[in-house]
């Protein structure tokens, strides 16, 4: 179909999260959030930026993301036609990084692609393997290993299939083991988000016995010939064919072109993928929920309901999970939910317009 980006607008959202959320780099109790609306022909398509609040994740953070969506993205796509959402992924080729801010661009002319066809954005992408995705959710370190079994407990109440906990030098094999002597049979994972080096590996083999899914990203997230060394050194992982594994992101590849890339590489090496999370509002959250329907998105991903996190969501209705731990698929064009506009507005601390000459 295509269309033409005539205006865009960002939002700066700031929105208090449920229960503090803690990882290596340190504790989120308040998320900072840009929307990224773009408008052609009189409807607006909407995206969402996942960087953090500080450059610990990547090299991205709130701040520095809205000034490369106003002084170079935006300029480069204003006027700009584009035959098909694909084309987006083009937008800010030549700016080194910054892929959470590409990808909340790139996510926006997506879903107006969808509204302007009149089609759910998962149909555009060319998802809808399964009408209901598998859930699972991440858990962050918290202030004691009973309030970390105490939460566990409550989602997998709730209904979740799958459970991951963060960890980290001083929180992790001590950790996992009380989980797993709590909860025994329960699919388990855990998120190091770069605490590692190889100096440590004697310490994450200590994890061996527990039974993980994975242990996901122990050293530094560009450190590929390290990570290659560390599963060398764990003969039993390898032996089961673990630590072959991909956790896909949509912001942090650069929204659901590159997205869609890597999962069609890893269908076809036979690599079970999973979507993760960033922490997003409404928005955020049902572009997870079209990705992760495409087929090879076989285990339970980070997507997961609007309740764990806000209080109040920015859509109606927010994202809910069913008692089996599932998000089933909404028919509504677009990303499949109403804005909650009057809320937005109140949660809004910025917000700046830029239309085509």
């Amino acid at each position: 179909m295509g269309f033409t980006i005539e205006q865009i607008r960002l939002h700066w959202l700031e929105m208090p999260l449920v229960h503090f959320f803690e990882t290596s780099f340190g504790r989120t109790t308040r998320r900072r959030i840009i929307l990224v609306e773009i408008t052609s022909g009189g409807v607006s398509g909407w995206g969402e930026v996942t960087c953090g609040e500080h450059p610990h994740y990547n090299e991205e953070w709130t701040e520095g993301a809205w000034l490369i969506l106003r002084d170079y993205l935006i300029p480069e796509a204003l006027g700009r036609r584009l035959e098909s959402p694909e084309e987006a992924a083009r937008i800010g080729a030549g700016l080194r990084g910054h892929r959470m801010a590409r990808g909340g661009l790139e996510a926006a002319c997506w879903d107006l692609e969808a509204r302007l066809r009149g089609e759910p954005l998962w149909k555009t992408i060319g998802g809808g393997a399964r009408r209901e995705i598998p859930c699972g959710v991440s858990i962050g370190i918290q202030n004691t290993l009973e309030q970390l079994l105490d939460r566990i407990r409550t989602e997998l109440a709730a209904g979740y299939q799958r459970i991951k906990i963060k960890i980290k030098p001083g929180w992790d094999v001590n950790a996992v083991e009380a989980v797993r002597r709590e909860f025994p049979d329960i699919l388990l994972m855990a998120d190091a988000n770069s605490a590692y080096t190889l100096a440590d590996a004697g310490r994450l083999k200590a994890l061996d016995p527990f039974r993980l899914m994975m242990i996901e990203q122990p050293l530094a997230h560009d450190d590929i010939v390290d990570h290659a060394r560390l599963q060398e050194q764990a003969e039993q992982a390898i032996a089961l064919g673990a630590c072959r594994i991909i956790n896909i992101k949509l912001g942090r590849v650069g929204g659901f072109a590159e997205a869609k890339a890597i999962h069609d590489v890893c269908q076809r090496s036979g690599i079970p993928v999973w979507c993760g999370g960033m922490l997003e509002s409404g928005v955020g959250r049902a572009h997870n929920v079209a990705l992760a329907s495409l087929p090879n998105f076989a285990l339970p991903g980070d997507v997961s309901a609007s309740k764990r996190y806000w209080s109040r969501d920015i859509i109606q209705p927010p994202v809910a999970v069913t008692p089996q731990g599932t998000i089933g698929l909404r028919d509504e064009p677009g990303f499949g939910y109403a804005l909650d506009m009057e809320f937005l507005a109140s949660v809004r601390v910025r917000q700046e317009t830029f239309c085509a000459q």
